[in-house]
């Protein structure tokens, strides 16, 4: 039998939120003790874009943004598109998903269906209780008024805050303990946390231990000198004034939804282990993008800003038994795509269309396995697509809008201009239609403060990493669909053979069509073994 598939996907979770990972204040000991017994944690995962709507389109069909389109929150995959879950689905699978997908448009009738065998809309809890503080944003122009900061949440009268992230990792668990019968299950658990506002009930607000934060990647003292999208995000989100200790508070926040993430995470391999379904269940577990949380005096993130807070991810997987693994954490490059092919390689289900991840097994075996030399993710757009890349669709937000600012910054040209990564171990490049391109060298300059695009010194490296990015492109910018299209009908194929045939060839010929159908493929071979030439 296939093995079950858990997807357990959180929004907006860096990679550096995990305490294996090297955060001294965070904690998350299920998602460690699961990289340190039965997982290989990816150091360097990448997602393709740094938004939502386009990174999930990429990692469930394994194409990149390009491809076909998928470079904003609001075009998602239509129904001639397929993805994992609607391949696992008519190979047999039982597909759960839950409303937090975003990658699939709902004007389509049907449309879930397609992609799954239940579709968990939520919303039969009642509404949590709010923030502490009953004005967290406080007044236009106060410092938290863009922030995201909400900080504190209230309890209800069970001493506790439910909200959809909890209910529909309950649903999930429901369908653990009372499997479908005769088929495997695919799990799509879409979160919510910890995308922002940043906020969070006790236990979690006061877990994290600011004096354990590690130093937070402060502005650019050359703002000027830096992508425009980052300069109008400063300007219009006005958090100059914020103290590091005002940061330490947010970032506690953030770490404190990510400690709830880690437990719910552990509720539900612990109802696998509980119901003998773990060892026969791979399980993933990813986000789609990561977030600024802080880092270059931002929060939240930007649809064409390419800095490791926002595309850098955890990725943890654990294959069903009988798959090698060598527990622990690997630094093997990998990209997000690379989950769709690893899913498909697991579940043992060709493809139907071309793609361009790679299976991770080989590093799941061997840690020191290399998988790629670079990475790639893409943002933005051009100056004539503003109408269907701007979230506001061009038309704008009120000030008082929480996304005000980024929405606003969209609205230009300049800003949110189509922008392409190309990152290796110790370099990133960033390539920026509109505006000068970016070049860091990671080994001296983590932290990407120092844009050294017009250093001669790395002439050379710049040069080669542009004719990676060219070849990248060459090799991905389209793909052919693996269904052909002919040119004739079967009348005008057979009108055309009765030309060429004898009358009883012809007969011959006729008997065998009515027996294969519309099969076009078929009919078309059928013509040429009797040496009629129907296509030209």
């Amino acid at each position: 039998m296939k093995p079950n598939i858990i997807i357990f996907n959180p929004d907006q979770m860096r990679a550096d939120s995990l305490a294996h990972l090297g955060n001294s204040a965070a904690m998350t000991p299920n998602l460690d003790r699961f990289a340190r017994l039965d997982a290989v944690s990816f150091r360097n995962a990448f997602c393709q874009n740094p938004v939502c709507v386009p990174s999930r389109c990429s990692f469930l069909t394994g194409l990149y943004p390009h491809v076909r389109g998928h470079r904003t929150q609001s075009y998602m995959l239509h129904p001639e598109e397929s993805s994992l879950l609607e391949e696992l689905k008519n190979a047999g699978y039982y597909v759960w998903m839950n409303r937090r997908n975003d990658f699939l448009p709902a004007q389509y009738a049907g449309i879930f269906e397609q992609h799954c065998s239940e579709f968990f809309q939520g919303s039969e809890c009642k509404p949590n209780p709010g923030p502490e503080n009953p004005n967290p944003r406080g007044e236009p122009g106060d410092k938290n008024y863009y922030s995201f900061y909400n900080g504190r949440l209230k309890l209800d009268e069970d001493g506790k805050n439910y909200n959809s992230d909890d209910e529909a990792v309950d649903k999930a668990i429901e369908l653990i303990r009372n499997p479908p019968k005769d088929q495997p299950f695919c799990v799509f658990l879409g979160l919510f946390y910890p995308h922002p506002p940043y906020q969070i009930e006790e236990p979690y607000f006061s877990a994290i231990d600011s004096k354990k934060l590690p130093p937070r990647i402060p502005a650019p003292e050359d703002l000027a000198n830096r992508p425009r999208m980052l300069q109008l995000l400063h300007q219009n989100i006005g958090m100059d004034d914020y103290t590091e200790e005002d940061w330490n508070r947010l970032r506690t926040c953030y770490l404190g939804m990510c400690m709830k993430i880690d437990v719910m995470f552990g509720r539900l391999c612990a109802a696998l282990r509980e119901e003998g379904l773990y060892d026969d269940t791979a399980i993933f577990f990813f986000s789609d993008h990561g977030d600024f949380a802080g880092d270059y005096g931002l929060p939240c993130k930007a649809q064409n800003l390419m800095q490791d807070s926002l595309v850098k991810v955890p990725l943890l997987i654990k294959p069903h038994k009988g798959i090698p693994v060598s527990p622990g954490i690997t630094d093997s490059l990998t990209e997000l795509v690379d989950f769709y092919a690893t899913a498909m390689d697991f579940a043992d289900v060709e493809p139907n269309h071309t793609h361009f991840g790679r299976s991770l097994r080989p590093v799941l075996a061997d840690r020191s396995t290399i998988n790629r030399t670079f990475v790639c993710s893409e943002g933005g757009r051009t100056k004539d697509e503003v109408l269907q890349c701007s979230e506001t669709r061009g038309s704008g937000l009120p000030q008082e809008a929480l996304f005000w600012p980024r929405m606003t910054a969209q609205l230009d040209d300049i800003a949110h201009t189509k922008a392409t990564m190309i990152r290796t171990k110790d370099y990133k490049f960033v390539l920026r239609l509109y505006e000068e391109d970016e070049f860091y060298d990671l080994r001296k300059d983590a932290s990407e403060s120092r844009n050294e695009i017009h250093n001669p010194l790395y002439a050379d490296v710049i040069i080669g990493m542009k004719q990676q990015l060219l070849e990248w492109y060459q090799g991905t910018c389209d793909i052919v669909p693996k269904k052909p299209d002919v040119s004739v009908t079967i009348d005008m194929m057979l009108e055309r053979a009765k030309k060429q045939l004898a009358p009883e060839q012809f007969e011959e010929l006729s008997a065998e069509i009515r027996k294969l159908g519309n099969n076009i493929p078929q009919l078309i071979g059928l013509f040429e073994k009797y040496n009629a030439r129907v296509l030209v």
